[in-house]
């Protein structure tokens, strides 16, 4: 992994909220990762695209 360009993945939580995580990290308490890596906005279109409802899962429901 490279210093200028550093890769992510999307994760999401039980909330169904989304973020990045630096690749290769160990991945925090409650977040999993939904396979999408790579650049940093590779992986922001990815959540644009998804995430289209930003309330928490227990509020949309």
């Amino acid at each position: 992994m490279s210093e200028t360009n550093p890769q992510f993945e999307v994760v999401r939580n039980e909330e169904g909220q989304y973020s990045l995580w630096p690749l290769g990290k160990p991945m925090a308490n409650g977040w999993t990762e939904v396979g999408q890596r790579g650049e940093r906005q590779v992986c922001l279109d990815y959540i644009a695209e998804h995430w289209t409802d930003m309330r928490p899962r227990s509020l949309q429901d």
